[in-house]
């Protein structure tokens, strides 16, 4: 008997991720935890490292009891590998590399060689134009934004970005698809920073300069925005857990795009300079021990 076709709402069985730091580690754990076959591509100096990520991902939801199959069963369907032609045949695959238009170019490019035209092309940018990256892929219409928020696991939340050429059947398959990742969808057109890059840049650069003015400690202005306003984190330890670095790169883009408004505060700008960019470091507005 010939089996059914896959419904579009269900999840490619195989999928990629190119990049194996934070966030692509994160996306990598999300689709291997919901079933799917998943290769991570990664230069060959980071592979050991992108592998324990995931794998350690992994163990962290088995001893939340939130893993439905044994760790090695879903481990088995992990490849790491720094052979981006691993991609082919896959339904989906994500650019996870880090926030420089030049970089994901180049990424977006390998992808495109390696897949084919059935395949969905993401990427995870959190701000920069998705029409621009959609210049390195040969079919725009299966090429979106799949906006992941850090730390993957514990975030439900993926903002799907919406491009010029996007056809609206890939917007509708990939809302489908991080309903299976048991996450929600916002769709946001193309623009700068989105919606949530724009509005949460927007309080976090507020603190950044309310901590450079004295007005008060960064605890303190956390605590008011928690316990004052429910923010289950407040804007300076968030951004110690985004990055300092990434969240200047996407204020100084947003600056030229979107006026002086979003100009970033000196204070934000000496920190990166003295490489005090948050968790990563070990150091931002908090110390994070290793």
């Amino acid at each position: 008997m010939t089996e059914p076709a896959p419904r579009s709402q269900d999840l490619p069985e195989r999928v990629g991720v190119v990049g194996g730091g934070r966030m692509g580690a994160g996306v990598a754990h999300a689709l291997l935890t919901s079933g799917a076959a998943v290769t991570v591509v990664e230069v060959d100096s980071r592979l050991d490292a992108a592998r324990s990520r995931v794998e350690d991902a992994v163990r962290a939801s088995a001893q939340r009891g939130t893993l439905e199959q044994t760790v090695d069963a879903v481990l088995d369907r992990l490849t790491v590998t720094s052979d981006a032609s691993r991609l082919a045949g896959a339904g989906l695959v994500v650019e996870a590399v880090p926030e420089d238009i030049a970089v994901k170019t180049a990424a977006l490019q390998r992808i495109a060689d390696a897949v084919d035209g059935a395949c969905v092309v993401a990427t995870n940018t959190s701000s920069l134009p998705v029409a621009e990256l959609a210049l390195a892929v040969p079919e725009p219409a299966r090429f979106l934004g799949m906006h992941f928020f850090n730390p993957v696991p514990a975030s439900r939340l993926v903002e799907v970005v919406v491009g010029p050429a996007t056809d609206p059947g890939v917007v509708d398959r990939v809302v489908a698809w991080v309903g299976r990742l048991g996450k929600a969808a916002v769709v946001v057109q193309d623009s700068p920073g989105f919606a949530s890059s724009r509005l949460g840049l927007t309080l976090g650069l507020e603190a950044i300069r309310m901590v450079e003015q004295g007005v008060a400690s960064p605890a303190d202005i956390d605590t008011a925005m928690e316990l004052g306003y429910k923010h289950p984190t407040g804007p300076l330890r968030l951004t110690d857990l985004v990055g300092l670095d990434v969240r200047l790169g996407i204020a100084e883009h947003l600056a030229r795009t979107l006026g002086e408004r979003f100009a970033p505060p000196q204070l934000l700008r000496d920190m990166v300079a003295r490489g005090e960019l948050g968790r990563k470091s070990g150091q931002g507005f908090y110390s994070w021990p290793a």
